[in-house]
């Protein structure tokens, strides 16, 4: 086939997988967790159920793929704050606000019952590690340079980083983030 024909082929059917993702998420936040049936799915996106089973086993399997995509964008984001200009010191700020502002839209647009059933897999394990790890290296580097303290190890910031700035989540205002990110800044400093 020629690689025009299979790249438009590509690109529709990750226009399909999005769109599944999409109304799935749509439908549980609309519905609930358990509300949702496939057939609702392949209705809402416009497509038959037999297309719909060829993306998907069942809705858990979407969701779980729906969770993989926002974590990836999150991440993805916090990277490039973290690649963007300034020093150390700036970056980290950036991050830290950039994770914050993350926590504060997604945490409460989720019923407990989505977020139990979306956190308990190990996606989430290893997505809470890469952001360890991307706090950690921009803290280690500030350390070194001498605009983050450098007394406490920088693995040990990185988690009390993510803990803190977690709380956002619970937080009723965009102000309430701004100040809770400038607390945890200001015991970063040396």
């Amino acid at each position: 086939m020629p690689k025009l024909w299979n790249e438009t082929i590509e690109a529709h059917r990750r226009q399909v997988h999005d769109a599944i993702l999409d109304t799935t998420a749509t439908l549980v936040f609309d519905h609930g967790l358990r509300s949702v049936t496939m057939s609702q799915i392949a209705e809402t996106t416009g497509i038959g159920r037999a297309t719909l089973y060829k993306y998907f086993p069942d809705v858990d399997g979407i969701l779980h793929a729906w969770h993989a995509r926002q974590i990836s964008a999150h991440l993805q984001r916090l990277a490039e704050v973290r690649d963007g200009a300034g020093d150390a010191g700036e970056r980290l700020q950036a991050v830290l606000e950039t994770y914050a502002h993350i926590a504060h839209h997604t945490r409460g647009h989720h019923d407990a019952e989505l977020v139990r059933f979306l956190h308990r897999d190990e996606q989430v394990a290893r997505a809470q590690q890469q952001l360890h790890d991307l706090i950690r290296d921009v803290l280690a580097e500030g350390a070194r340079t001498g605009v983050l303290r450098g007394d406490v190890p920088p693995d040990e910031l990185a988690s009390y980083c993510r803990h803190a700035l977690t709380a956002a989540g619970g937080l009723s205002s965009e102000a309430a983030v701004h100040r809770l990110v400038q607390v945890t800044l200001a015991g970063l400093r040396p």
